[in-house]
C-alpha cells in the first residue's frame, strides 16, 4: 500500500448522540463539517463543537485527521493501518468513513501525540 497521507482538520469536534426520531435543525446542513448516522437506536452527529445544540447529550474535544483520498474500495486495511499504532500508544480514536476516504477523530488532548504516532509509524500528516 502506497503512504497514506492525512490532513489535520481545522475543526474541534463534538460527538453527539441524539433520539433516532429527532428531526435536525436545517443550519446542521449548512455547516463546514459535519456527519450524521441513525440507526433504530439512536442519531449520532459529529459537528463543529461551538454549534452543538443546548441539550444535546455531547462528548466534546475531538480533532480531526482526514486520510487524503480518494481511495479506493478495493484498498484493504486501511483504518487497520492507520489504527494499529494508536492503539499501540493507548490513544482511543472514533472513525469515520465517505464514499471517498476515512477520517480519525482524536482527542483534544492526545492529538498531538496521536500525529507523533502517525508520523513514527510511517505516515504522513500536513
Amino acid at each position: 500500500m502506497k503512504t497514506l497521507t492525512l490532513s489535520i482538520l481545522p475543526y474541534h469536534l463534538a460527538v453527539c448522540r441524539l433520539s433516532p426520531s429527532v428531526t435536525l435543525p436545517g443550519w446542521l446542513f449548512k455547516l463546514p463539517f459535519w456527519s450524521i448516522t441513525r440507526t433504530a437506536d439512536e442519531l449520532s452527529v459529529v459537528l463543529p463543537e461551538e454549534n452543538v445544540f443546548g441539550d444535546w447529550k455531547s462528548e466534546k474535544g475531538w480533532r480531526g485527521l482526514m486520510v487524503r483520498g480518494p481511495l479506493d474500495f478495493s484498498l484493504v486495511g486501511i483504518l487497520a493501518a492507520l489504527t494499529a499504532s494508536l492503539a499501540a500508544a493507548g490513544i482511543p480514536i472514533f472513525a469515520l468513513s465517505t464514499f471517498d476516504t476515512d477520517y480519525l477523530l482524536v482527542k483534544e488532548q492526545d492529538f498531538f501525540r496521536a500525529v507523533e504516532v502517525l508520523i513514527a509509524s510511517g505516515f504522513e500528516v500536513l
